[in-house]
């Protein structure tokens, strides 16, 4: 693989509280009838952001107000309520070592993203930080992906998108990607093997022995890579 493209939220860290928290305060400046608990939004983690709204107010109204209340509190305080997950600095480090480019490709705004690398010491892992733009733009994966690809002026068939969720996997498959899924974010097995993954790796120190596989079209055998399909 020349370059390998990972997803930000779910993936690299975990942004449950700043995200659902930041959806609530939405939701209570609108006068929502119902505000669902913390757990109760985690599906909201990786969907484009006002698609997540339009579902939760039950049509296109106030949508684009919901969206600008959310980011009211999460660009000063819901950004920073986030995690890195357990390894994976180790992950990066080892990936960076053998020479690969590394990227970031979030939904998620990149005036935010740079700021949630760069905050978590992230940042000199990767090559760019490729995100939407704050009226919408590239917020679809796919449409991120084909972007980022012509940026990096690399080959889709060289390069794998990690992610956690089946945008990811689908934005992977329609740029001729190969697409990797990982469980310790939001999405499920089934979810990731139904949008696409070649592989689905259990814990983020799997990531690299997934990459490997992916690259010799290898089915994964080891316990640590949860369930792999090979569509070679």
């Amino acid at each position: 693989m020349d370059a390998i493209y990972f997803d930000l939220d779910g993936t690299l860290t975990d942004p449950k509280p700043g995200i659902t928290r930041s959806i609530q305060y939405a939701l209570q400046k609108l006068d929502h009838h119902t505000v669902p608990t913390e757990d109760e939004l985690t599906w909201c983690i990786g969907p484009p952001l006002r698609a997540s709204f339009v579902r939760l107010l039950g049509a296109e109204d106030h949508a684009d107000r919901a969206v600008s209340l959310y980011r009211e509190r999460f660009s000063d305080i819901g950004l920073y309520e986030n995690s890195v997950y357990d390894g994976i600095g180790d992950v990066l480090t080892t990936l960076s070592q053998s020479c690969q480019r590394l990227f970031v490709a979030t939904s998620k705004p990149h005036v935010f993203a740079e700021r949630i690398v760069g905050h978590f010491g992230l940042r000199h892992h990767f090559e760019h930080v490729f995100g939407s733009e704050l009226d919408g733009t590239r917020v679809d994966k796919s449409d991120l992906l084909n972007y980022a690809l012509k940026i990096a002026a690399v080959d889709p068939a060289k390069t794998v998108m990690i992610g956690d969720r089946s945008h990811d996997m689908v934005g992977a498959g329609n740029n001729g990607m190969r697409g990797i899924g990982v469980l310790y974010g939001y999405g499920s097995n089934d979810e990731l093997i139904r949008a696409g993954a070649l592989h689905v790796c259990a814990t983020p120190l799997a990531i690299p022995g997934c990459i490997s596989r992916v690259s010799s079209a290898a089915p994964a055998t080891d316990s640590n890579a949860g369930t792999a399909v090979n569509l070679s």
